[in-house]
């Protein structure tokens, strides 16, 4: 690319995104693994299963380096959700491989999935942190997510 071309949305040169496949849980697995310490190949192989089956919009996606998924997210669309008509998404999982993270993977899957969402008109993407994990806040808030009008609660049922 000469400096002459400009970079269409969502397009970050080198870093390959595509839209999630079956193939792709065992990449998915091994990347969380490396960041919460365990394998939670049960918990992504359903979610993979949905993402795949379902019939309602879902957008999971992966990225790739020289073919290997280095990156994931994943997402939902929702047409109205707590009482709102207008259409909104969730972004439920993401994870970059560690030996590439700060090299645009994360960016790269963020943009993707908001032009795909731009294009099924939908306004608004939402996600939840832990209160603790200042990583993925601080990478969240560098990419245009801030603070909710909303409060999430939760109780113990027994």
């Amino acid at each position: 690319m000469n400096e002459l071309e400009e970079l269409k949305p969502g397009e970050i040169p080198g870093i390959p995104v595509r839209t999630l496949e079956e193939r792709d849980l065992d990449a998915i697995v091994r990347i969380d693994a490396l960041h919460v310490g365990r394998s939670r190949r049960e918990y992504f192989r359903k979610k993979v299963e949905a993402a795949l089956r379902d019939t309602g919009v879902r957008v999971s996606l992966v990225a790739e380096q020289d073919g290997l998924v280095v990156g994931f997210l994943m997402g939902a669309v929702y047409y109205g959700e707590f009482g709102r008509s207008e259409a909104s998404a969730v972004l439920d999982s993401i994870g970059v491989h560690p030996d590439f993270g700060r090299h645009g993977i994360g960016k790269a899957l963020l943009e993707q999935l908001c032009k795909n969402l731009a294009a099924l008109g939908v306004e608004r993407l939402e996600t939840q942190v832990e209160w603790s994990d200042w990583a993925l806040t601080s990478f969240l808030a560098g990419h245009g997510f801030h603070p909710a009008p909303r409060l999430c609660l939760e109780r113990n049922v027994r």
